[in-house]
């Protein structure tokens, strides 16, 4: 009895000790931006249609129905390729900017 009471113990022991170790050094994946984001949002929606146009050919929509989610994601993509170009000109910006004749770094 007092065995299966220590292995009871033990298990529990490790158990506990797995779920709530934190290891020293945790590794992050890169930072996301909103620029990061918008291009990810494109490729799910460019994808999206993609699948629509598939599934309208195989005939699994009718046209009406096609025609009203073609124009959502079309919508959807045209919005989120002008804020990545408001995006892209806004960080190119500060670049673009003339330097001032005191400035001669």
């Amino acid at each position: 009895m007092t065995i299966i009471l220590m292995a009871c113990m033990l298990v529990t022991a490790a158990t506990i000790v797995y779920v709530f170790y934190i290891p020293g050094e945790l590794h992050l994946g890169p930072e996301k931006t909103r620029l990061t984001y918008l291009r990810e949002r494109k490729d799910a929606v460019y994808e999206n249609l993609r699948d629509l146009n598939f599934e309208y050919k195989a005939g699994k929509f009718p046209s009406a129905d096609y025609l009203t989610m073609k124009n959502s994601l079309e919508e959807e993509a045209a919005a989120i390729l002008a804020e990545i170009a408001s995006q892209e000109q806004a960080a190119r910006a500060p670049m673009m900017q003339p330097r001032t004749k005191g400035n001669r770094n």
